[in-house]
């Protein structure tokens, strides 16, 4: 019910400025619709440390990650994107909370660094899963990452996978903007270290980030959070001069507690960073990456694969060593 009439003072707030606002823009904040943000109940950690309870990591992994709202990630293996994604913010919006979701399917995804490679099975049957995804979320409140390192990922591609890639993009951005208005969608703009400002708000812009809420930095990385606030208002000084709008931005803090060391793949003595907020010189600071969860087969986390839950890693980065 608190969710509701919220829902119903935004509507109402938003009316006057119906002519204004640019025609992608949603007149809904799902910030102020809902209570705070949702802590996933199946997350990684949380999961660990309930099959663990005698270990002797569990009471700091308890503590310090497992109650941490954060993004659930969704791919091929979340089965009916449609349902699954359903089902997540249907659960978020039962505890008048905030969910973040991951759209992480585009068509030849990570097709440089490999360690998580795969991703739909074609540039049409991405369409068709990001719009059952959106469909799945709906009117309920949510924030969506849509596909990390998809702009920044461009090495690996000649320009007509390039076109296509940014076709699947503006398709997705259009589908949410159609299918689930209380909607925030962030289009991931890799990190301060991997393509300059001007070019990567030259692919933002060129894969519809005006349909777009805003983008998201950091994803799965370590750049300290100055570091992306300086980069995002980088991105938006190039977006202002060349194309006349900007983008609010959101970081990923949940490994850059220590900074970037050089390494991206499961970097060693790295420390999570600020818990889910809002502000903190971006329009929030997220939990985008599980901290514990691997990057794949490389540095500490060597022998293991994308994804999975490391209680080890998931220790030390606690205290930072």
């Amino acid at each position: 019910m608190r969710r509701r009439i919220r829902a119903l003072l935004a509507a109402l707030s938003a009316l006057p400025l119906a002519l204004v606002v640019a025609p992608s823009a949603h007149a809904a904040d799902p910030t102020t619709m809902t209570s705070g943000f949702y802590a996933d109940p199946d997350s990684s950690a949380k999961k660990w440390v309930a099959a663990n309870p005698g270990d002797g990591r569990a009471p700091a992994i308890g503590a310090s990650l497992a109650n941490t709202p954060m993004a659930r990630w969704f791919g091929a293996w979340s089965g009916t994107i449609g349902t699954a994604a359903g089902a997540y913010a249907g659960a978020a919006d039962q505890h008048d909370k905030l969910p973040i979701l991951v759209a992480y399917n585009i068509y030849l995804r990570d097709s440089c660094g490999g360690h998580s490679g795969g991703g739909a099975s074609s540039a049409s049957a991405y369409a068709t899963w990001i719009a059952q995804f959106a469909g799945g979320i709906a009117n309920r409140p949510a924030v969506v990452v849509l596909e990390p390192d998809s702009l920044a990922d461009y090495g690996c591609l000649n320009q007509s996978q390039i076109r296509e890639r940014q076709g699947m993009i503006s398709g997705a951005l259009a589908e949410f903007n159609r299918q689930a208005p209380n909607t925030w969608v962030y289009l991931d703009a890799g990190n301060p270290g991997w393509v300059s400002a001007a070019t990567m708000a030259q692919r933002l812009h060129e894969a519809g980030l005006r349909q777009a809420h805003g983008f998201s930095l950091n994803i799965s990385n370590y750049y300290t959070t100055a570091q992306n606030t300086a980069y995002g208002n980088a991105v938006n000084s190039e977006l202002a001069a060349r194309y006349g709008y900007t983008k609010p931005f959101v970081i990923d803090t949940s490994r850059n507690g220590n900074g970037y060391n050089g390494e991206w793949c499961n970097a060693a003595g790295r420390r999570i960073g600020t818990p889910t907020r809002l502000g903190g010189g971006a329009e929030m600071l997220l939990w985008i990456k599980a901290p514990g969860e691997s990057d794949g087969n490389c540095g500490v986390g060597t022998g293991s694969t994308a994804g999975q839950f490391l209680p080890e890693v998931a220790y030390k980065m606690i205290y930072g060593y």
